[in-house]
């Protein structure tokens, strides 16, 4: 695969999510039905299933990183649903690229944050591949002083644009130092084995490399170099973001079947990695 360069790959990423299709997709009230309804279930289940991993090695309250966190939908519900459980949180951060979908998330945090919590939750500009850096300089403390300081850190649709700059292993690296020993990370990312996402992609993309999607193996790679332990590595979902409620529908009804017979074939790759003791 051909590596784009940053100005080239840094333009098209600006473009697209700064504009305001970028705000209505990834923010709460104007999202599309799937993509609420995986984060109060599928992926609700794998975090809480990561979470208690975390506890068994550390009491809360917890310090939880959503990297590439887009509008703060992920991070929002998940605070909301640990509250629900009585599970405290210290500190609760997101990062993205975009100072666009950065500036919607503190918006979603005062709109659907309870008062009493909103001051845990921060969302600074931050890029993947820079992560501790650049959070560091955003939150303004020493990038070492960061080391070991998340309990859990999560991904969603995000991690595949370092394979296209070729940084993942810096990106996996950081989030490896950000975590205490114990500390639990979730990728969740498109399967480059789903038909529909690969030919929409070279569909649209103007150039092959913003079509490029990585295999599960390459999802889990700069993990496991990066020292991880590997505890979970497979395909999952089928419920698409952009569903109303008539195909969420649907494709709740279909998904175990379609576990059965075509799993590989799932519309998301997954990753759940340990930081060892």
């Amino acid at each position: 695969m051909q590596i784009m360069t940053t100005e080239k790959m840094n333009k098209s990423f600006l473009d697209e999510y700064n504009s305001r299709d970028a705000i209505r997709k990834y923010s709460t009230e104007t999202a599309g039905r799937g993509v609420n309804y995986l984060i109060q279930h599928d992926y609700a289940r794998i975090y809480h299933a990561a979470i208690d991993t975390c506890l068994e090695t550390s009491h809360a309250p917890l310090r939880v990183l959503e990297f590439g966190c887009g509008a703060g939908m992920n991070l929002i519900g998940l605070l909301a649903q640990l509250r629900n459980r009585g599970i405290p949180v210290a500190e609760a951060v997101g990062t993205d690229f975009s100072e666009t979908l950065v500036e919607s998330a503190r918006r979603e945090a005062r709109t659907f944050v309870p008062v009493d919590d909103q001051a845990k939750v921060r969302f600074y500009v931050a890029r993947n591949e820079q992560l501790q850096e650049q959070l560091a300089a955003a939150s303004g403390k020493e990038a070492s002083s960061l080391n070991g300081s998340f309990d859990f850190i999560f991904g969603v649709n995000t991690f595949r644009y370092c394979h296209r700059f070729g940084t993942q292993q810096a990106c996996a690296d950081d989030i490896f130092r950000l975590l205490r020993p114990g500390g639990m990370c979730v990728n969740i990312d498109m399967n480059d084995r789903f038909p529909l996402f690969r030919s929409r992609l070279k569909g649209n993309a103007p150039d092959v490399e913003e079509a490029y999607i990585p295999s599960l193996d390459q999802y889990a790679s700069p993990f496991d170099l990066a020292g991880f332990e590997l505890m979970a590595k497979r395909n999952f979902c089928w419920v698409p973001h952009s569903a109303g409620r008539a195909l969420t529908a649907v494709f709740r009804v279909l998904t175990p079947v379609l576990n059965a017979t075509v799993r590989s074939r799932a519309m998301r790759s997954l990753v759940v990695a340990r930081k060892p003791l």
